[in-house]
């Protein structure tokens, strides 16, 4: 028997759940309204599946955007697959929740973030954040995934989820 709860890992795989969800959604109906989503990953993830030349461009991190134009979104169980398009060349990414860094849909102001661990995987405890601080994530250096995407630098303001209001000061 552990000598604890995993309080962190237990709300990884909620969260990962809603995100799930969500993506389930959209696969299915599309994205409804206004609602898009800055979707952060780890590239170093065993599981992620991207083309060599974006792994070598972006060889720890990369930001997704699913917007305007995307094709043959996929979930199941432990990851999501999509085609996005980098500058007139469509490109299959396979993404695992678990390698997830960031979630932010901008529309309604919804953000989450995952620490992240010394091997550089999320360790399914959420990030201090100040929410009156957290900006949707920057996308001037992220790749053109979205070419009729409004401009890069007119980012919306999302809220990212903090449990320091939850916690127990000892």
């Amino acid at each position: 028997m552990p000598s604890s709860i995993p309080y962190g890992r237990l709300m990884h795989e909620a969260v990962c759940g809603v995100i799930r969800q969500v993506l389930r959604g959209v696969a299915a109906s599309g994205l409804p309204g206004d609602h898009h989503f800055f979707i952060t990953f780890n590239t170093r993830h065993d599981a992620v599946d991207i083309a060599d030349w974006l792994r070598d461009r972006y060889p720890e991190e990369m930001m997704i955007v699913i917007q305007n134009w995307y094709d043959d979104l996929q979930v199941d169980d432990d990851q999501f697959a999509v085609t996005l398009n980098f500058g007139d060349a469509p490109e299959r990414l396979t993404v695992p929740f678990d390698a997830i860094l960031t979630f932010v849909d901008p529309s309604v102001e919804f953000g989450w973030r995952f620490e992240r661990n010394e091997e550089g995987d999320t360790d399914g405890t959420v990030a201090d954040t100040d929410p009156d601080t957290a900006d949707a994530p920057d996308t001037p250096d992220t790749p053109d995934a979205e070419p009729d995407a409004s401009d890069p630098g007119d980012t919306q303001k999302a809220d990212v989820v903090s449990l320091d209001t939850f916690r127990k000061n000892t």
